[in-house]
């Protein structure tokens, strides 16, 4: 009786518990009988609620039962689907073999005039887009390319129609390369600037334009358009193109390009002379500025050598009225005061004189001829620092692009000629102003001795 009380208090006291945590505002049990009461209700909802769960568990077992059959016969389906597919696949593979085999037997030696067709077809896609008359003639490249794909297919034929267009666009191509045309196209000018001008074909030797200026142009094949050279021949080309642009003679003097434009695309990448220059460098700045001081200093001396010989020259023919303006009159002057010297001491006045003379007459002439050796060896100079960068740019880059390499020696090279360029004139240079002072001291020399040969004389009559 004890344990059944305890038991049921026990109970009492979780479902009040319960109770609490799932309906808070219901009231506790007041009584024992009523707590009995309510823990049979309790149990009757849970075995309604189990009841309702194996009853749902089996619904779905069976539900999943029926899903694995029909997942199995649908599998079995595919199966035999599977089969049945590779068995027609083997059926048509044999088939696709026999009719290929039967189609080529009927083509017999066509197949060799499709290939043909098809090589003419690439070779004339690649005609047809280097090619100045597409700018007249555009979307050809789109016909041969449908074409060449056809070509390449056994399982089609070219048809009558696609075959004659095929020559007739060969045939276009070498009448047209053959006609001097104008017409009014695209260009894109120097400053990058688009602008419908008036072209002029000359076959397939060059294009010009005369609007608004003359110049040539050249078809740029990987942008489809017209192009006016960035850097235009010199000499009378471009008036040669006026004079053509006007006349209405076609067979008028021109000068073109033999190669199809490959001579003037070459004309833009050759650099000019101020950009031959500054590839110098450094270097060659300073053998430019070396080279300009030697030419003004040769300038200065010739003119003041060529001053003092007119001087010396006339001194010459008046030696009895000795000047001071000139080597030859003061070397007289000396003279004059020493005369009642004996002849050696007055030989010796004289030599000194001259000698005194030499440095003014010969000044400046030693720098022109140090000039002449050190410029080319500026120039080398140069060469070697830009033959180690070139070989650095190898080591670290390779040798892939041999433009880059090529570019980079021709940069060394250049200091080497522009040291040639200044080092030959100024040799020259030196040469002619060294004769010249040489002149005049070779004057001085001839005169003194001939006044000591007259004091000679002088001095032997009087004896």
């Amino acid at each position: 009786m004890k344990a059944l009380f305890a038991l049921l208090l026990a109970s009492s006291l979780a479902f009040s518990a319960y109770a609490e945590d799932a309906a808070p505002n219901q009231n506790q049990a007041d009584s024992l009988d009523e707590l009995l009461e309510m823990v049979k209700q309790g149990t009757l909802e849970d075995q309604q609620e189990l009841q309702s769960r194996e009853a749902t568990f089996k619904r779905k077992r069976d539900e999943q039962a029926r899903l694995l059959k029909e997942a199995q016969a649908e599998l079995k389906r595919q199966e035999q689907r599977s089969v049945e597919l590779e068995q027609q696949f083997d059926n048509n593979k044999k088939t696709i073999r026999e009719d290929q085999q039967v189609l080529s037997d009927k083509l017999g030696s066509l197949k060799e005039l499709f290939g043909i067709f098809q090589q003419t077809a690439g070779d004339l896609q690649g005609v047809f887009f280097n090619s100045a008359t597409s700018i007249q003639y555009p979307n050809r490249g789109e016909f041969l390319e449908t074409f060449a794909k056809k070509m390449s297919k056994a399982s089609e034929i070219s048809t009558i129609e696609e075959v004659e267009r095929l020559w007739f666009e060969l045939q276009r191509e070498m009448t047209e390369t053959g006609k001097v045309v104008r017409f009014n196209a695209p260009v894109l000018g120097a400053d990058g600037r688009e602008s419908n001008r008036e072209v002029i074909r000359l076959g397939g030797f060059g294009l010009i334009t005369n609007d608004p200026s003359p110049a040539y142009l050249a078809w740029r094949a990987e942008v489809q358009k017209l192009a006016e050279l960035k850097r235009q021949p010199s000499g009378n080309a471009l008036a040669q193109i006026e004079d053509y642009a006007e006349s209405d003679n076609p067979y008028a003097g021109l000068s073109v390009d033999p190669t199809g434009g490959a001579l003037l695309s070459r004309l833009v990448d050759s650099p000019t002379l101020s950009e031959r220059v500054q590839q110098g460098g450094l270097v060659g700045y300073i053998i430019l500025a070396v080279g300009a001081f030697a030419l003004l200093l040769a300038a200065y001396k010739l003119v003041t050598i060529n001053i003092t010989a007119v001087k010396v020259a006339a001194q010459k023919r008046d030696v009895a009225n000795p000047q001071n303006n000139n080597p030859l009159g003061r070397v007289l002057q000396v003279y004059n005061s020493s005369k009642s010297l004996d002849i050696e001491s007055l030989e010796m006045r004289l030599a000194e004189a001259i000698l005194d003379e030499m440095p003014r007459i010969n000044r400046f002439i030693v720098i022109l001829k140090i000039i002449s050796v050190v410029a080319p060896l500026m120039g080398l100079q140069g060469t070697v620092t830009g033959m180690i960068n070139t070989f650095q740019a190898i080591t670290l880059f390779g040798t892939g692009d041999p433009k880059t390499m090529a570019g980079g020696i021709s940069q060394a090279l250049v200091t080497t000629v522009l040291g040639l360029v200044v080092a030959i004139p100024t040799v020259v240079l030196h040469t002619i102003v060294a004769s010249r002072a040489k002149s005049i001291n070779h004057t001085l020399e001839h005169q003194a001795a001939g006044l000591i040969a007259e004091q000679m004389e002088a001095k032997h009559e009087s004896d």
